[in-house]
């Protein structure tokens, strides 16, 4: 989701783009009615990690459906997968366009950027799904520093990531 100039942010560019990918997989669905047909509606979801480092987050899906979920970005791919108690939910994501700043003398890094999603393919409870809408990715982080200085090939020493998106789905 996030094809930005990393060069301003250093090894931080990673970690946004895995935040990034987080979000235009947010898509869950927690009880799909058995035999009753499709159920179509306005899904929203949001994910959130204070991890500049890891490369899961938690996802919380409301709407038409509610449900939590783990997310399992995939950024070499621009994909995420969504892990629920009863399946999974496959996602591709546009990189994302916006904002970002460093501030080198307080090593403050700030993203805003949003872009769109497509749900893939889903298993168990979510076979069949489809859908697709907007992201808006938001992060918050520290640099480390040395010296005085801003290192920026280092993880961030404090890292909020929240990313919300929405868009109709359709569930068989």
């Amino acid at each position: 989701m996030l094809k930005h100039r990393s060069r301003l942010i250093g090894g931080a560019g990673a970690l946004v783009t895995m935040a990034a990918i987080a979000v235009s997989g947010a898509m869950t669905a927690s009880a799909a009615p058995t035999g009753a047909g499709a159920v179509t509606g306005t899904e929203h979801f949001q994910m959130m990690t204070t991890s500049g480092t890891g490369t899961t987050g938690s996802v919380i899906a409301s709407g038409v459906f509610t449900a939590p979920a783990v997310d399992h970005e995939h950024q070499a791919t621009n994909t995420i997968t969504f892990t629920f108690a009863n399946g999974t939910i496959n996602i591709k994501h546009s990189n994302g366009t916006g904002t970002q700043h460093f501030d080198p003398k307080t090593c403050l890094m700030t993203i805003s950027l949003h872009g769109t999603y497509k749900l893939t393919s889903g298993t168990g409870a979510y076979a069949g799904i489809s859908g697709s809408g907007n992201y808006q990715l938001s992060i918050l982080a520290i640099g480390a520093s040395s010296g005085g200085k801003c290192v920026q090939n280092e993880p961030p020493v404090a890292f909020h990531q929240v990313i919300n998106a929405s868009g109709p789905v359709t569930l068989p």
